[in-house]
């Protein structure tokens, strides 16, 4: 009895001991989460600088119609160009994240897709995603206007056909980042992050 009484005691003291180890971990993890900081889109290359008057360019989508990028917008919405390819597996799992946010922001921002190339391959393209939806327009000069270099791609213009964020996207979060960005008045949420840090710094 004495040794299953010990025993017991034993199992309790290192029960405690773990619980006190899993509340210390679960509060690091809470310190690391908040040093972190989110990992919004890259800006690479160079083209148009944020809050610089966005290139205007008339391009045709693959129906046909006409269609300006740039400039202001009589209907008072923003545009977000996303720069894609048929060939790029994270552009064909960045398809439902445009979806869903397309469907989000609807009231004041506008998706438009835009590649380059053969355009028989843009329309099977266009077919096998079920991209009927989206305006999709197939320009070189497009991705030329903007310095695209790497993809996916995504530029934001707002309705007075000004630059208010770009980057590389490669998920939720960075597609996300750019909408946020724009909200605060910054090139990327990275500036921003950085702005406050040098104001918590210098107070």
């Amino acid at each position: 009895m004495n040794a299953l009484a010990v025993s017991v005691v034993v199992l309790w003291i290192v029960v405690a001991a773990l619980a006190v180890v899993v509340l210390a971990l679960v509060r690091q993890i809470g310190v690391l989460h908040q040093r972190i900081a989110p990992a919004g889109a890259l800006m690479i290359g160079g083209g148009p600088k944020i809050g610089e008057a966005a290139p205007v360019l008339d391009v045709e989508l693959l129906p046909g119609e006409k269609l300006r990028i740039g400039g202001e917008q009589p209907r008072g919405r923003s545009t977000m160009l996303v720069f894609i390819s048929p060939t790029c597996p994270v552009c064909k799992t960045l398809l439902p994240v445009i979806r869903s946010t397309r469907l989000a922001e609807h009231r004041w921002l506008d998706f438009v897709l835009a590649s380059d190339g053969d355009l028989d391959t843009q329309r099977r393209f266009v077919e096998e995603q079920r991209l009927h939806g989206l305006p999709y327009v197939v320009s070189a000069p497009l991705g030329i206007a903007y310095q695209v270099g790497k993809l996916p791609y995504a530029v934001l213009i707002d309705e007075h056909g000004l630059l208010r964020a770009r980057g590389l996207i490669n998920s939720r979060e960075h597609l996300e980042s750019l909408l946020q960005a724009a909200e605060l008045g910054v090139a990327s949420v990275q500036e921003y992050l950085e702005k406050h840090a040098d104001r918590k710094h210098v107070a």
